[in-house]
């Protein structure tokens, strides 16, 4: 009979992004980030891939980055909900540009560093162990502008220098650390990803395969870092997951989803296993991209690996190798094509929670490393009554089947499996489109797509539902 608890110490929470959730872009000394300047709206897609320079604010748009839902201002009374509920971890981001307004100073900004110590501080007031991303998609504009985000070496002194000054002032407020949110991402929204905008005629792979380079090694030096400044501290990667089904049993579709899976993994075969996979060498040499390296690159790599390995699931994807086969899901920067026998989100995401057992059990087979799921949840249309009071019956089932999966492959299949933090616990814009109606959150915050409401805080059904899952440690998901 299955167990209906997960491990002693299963580190249960949530999970927000800094430019999704601050706001205050410009508060004390805060400077400008790619992702404060891409807009709600049919501009947001080619600006976040690179293809519509909006280096700044322009005329006509709205950037919901700027406000977010203001937890800058806001995130004691925040942190006291996610008390509330029991919260084990939160998992939170550093705005990069709090720190290093420009991103290239040598002396970092105290009242962003103080910032992040006091919002460290009131975490663990409540027992939560802050969980931190160091890069989640943010980019200082500067850094862009000057040297042309991470295609540029110079980026690695950057962001070596951000990882020490983090490393060093948080020592025993901060243990667990991600170096680069969904790393992958740097090949599908290369301008959120990495900072890069292309110019007419550049060979975009090479641009994006030498700034992956960049960003493995700059991960592998931070990996370093945090071991030699507290010997406690656990480094993770993070990747967008999600395993590819093939379309039919044809061996053409099996070929199409190995090699698409490996997109992805490539990045965790690096951060991971401390060496590029062959498929990737030969992948580069078929196409022409050489990948400019510097002498000991290849060492730091495979030295310095990380951790444990975290991820984001929200479903899985079908692959074909017929090109004739087209029918695609909607709304997600990961389309795929759509799978039959999956009912979908109002945003067209398929939701597949089997197929989280699926990815964590590809993962741990892959690497046998500790595993931690920092991104999962339903982004939906919550509609409030008079009080803000949001029946989420459809976002309660959604996680609670992913939640029953998850134990599965912990007691059935014995992946080893830290922990598991929601995605957008508190309602926080979207990455990909910049709506505040799609939804994630246990709590429910009054603001709408156009930056209107009140940005008062009200918990949903669910906030109750998950403070029960984390009290009974799982054992309430039946």
């Amino acid at each position: 009979m299955t167990k209906l608890t997960f491990p002693e110490g299963f580190l249960w929470g949530g999970a927000t992004a800094a430019n999704q959730c601050e706001g205050a872009y410009d508060a004390d000394g805060r400077g400008l980030a790619n992702v404060d300047v891409a807009p709600i709206g049919p501009e947001r897609g080619p600006v976040i891939v690179g293809k519509r320079k909006m280096f700044d604010f322009e005329e006509g748009y709205h950037y919901p980055a700027k406000v977010g839902i203001d937890m800058y201002n806001r995130y004691k009374e925040d942190i006291a909900l996610f008390g509330e509920m029991g919260f084990k971890t939160y998992r939170l981001s550093i705005a990069w540009t709090r720190i290093f307004p420009k991103g290239d100073e040598l002396e970092p900004n105290e009242k962003g560093l103080q910032f992040y110590e006091d919002l460290f501080k009131e975490c663990h007031k409540y027992g939560i162990e802050p969980l931190v991303t160091i890069t989640h998609f943010d980019c200082p504009m500067h850094l862009i502008k000057e040297y042309g985000g991470w295609r540029n070496r110079k980026m690695l002194e950057f962001y070596e220098r951000l990882c020490r000054t983090l490393f060093t002032r948080y020592k025993g407020l901060v243990k667990y650390w991600l170096t680069f949110n969904e790393i992958n991402m740097i090949l599908h929204a290369p301008f959120m990803g990495a900072g890069l905008y292309f110019e007419e005629g550049e060979n975009e792979e090479q641009v994006k395969y030498q700034a992956a380079h960049h960003e493995l090694v700059a991960s592998a030096i931070a990996t370093k870092i945090a071991h030699e400044i507290d010997s406690e501290n656990k480094v993770g990667c993070m990747l967008a997951a999600g395993q590819y089904y093939p379309n039919t049993p044809h061996p053409r579709d099996v070929w199409e989803a190995i090699n698409l899976d490996r997109e992805g993994y490539f990045f965790v075969d690096v951060q991971a296993r401390g060496e590029y996979p062959n498929y990737a060498k030969k992948e580069w040499e078929r196409k022409g991209i050489e990948i400019a390296m510097e002498e000991g690159d290849l060492d730091i790599l495979k030295e310095h690996t990380v951790d444990f390995i975290s991820f984001s699931y929200y479903s899985s994807r079908v692959a074909s190798g017929d090109p004739e086969v087209k029918d695609k899901t909607a709304g997600n920067i990961f389309a795929s094509l759509k799978n039959p026998y999956l009912d979908a989100s109002e945003w067209g995401w398929q939701i597949d929670p089997l197929g989280l057992r699926i990815t964590l059990n590809v993962i741990w087979d892959r690497y046998q490393k500790p595993l931690f799921i920092v991104e999962n949840g339903l982004g939906a249309v919550d509609t409030p009554d008079e009080n803000g009071y949001v029946e989420d019956d459809y976002r309660i089932n959604y996680l609670a089947e992913h939640v029953k999966t998850m134990r599965d492959a912990i007691n059935e299949d014995g992946v080893e499996l830290w922990g598991y933090t929601t995605w957008g616990c508190i309602d926080l814009v979207s990455a990909g489109t910049g709506e505040m109606k799609k939804r994630y959150g246990f709590i429910y915050v009054d603001l709408d797509n156009d930056g209107k409401g009140t940005l008062n805080r009200s918990k949903k059904k669910s906030f109750d539902w998950y403070k029960e899952v984390i009290a009974t440690n799982g054992a309430s998901v039946k």
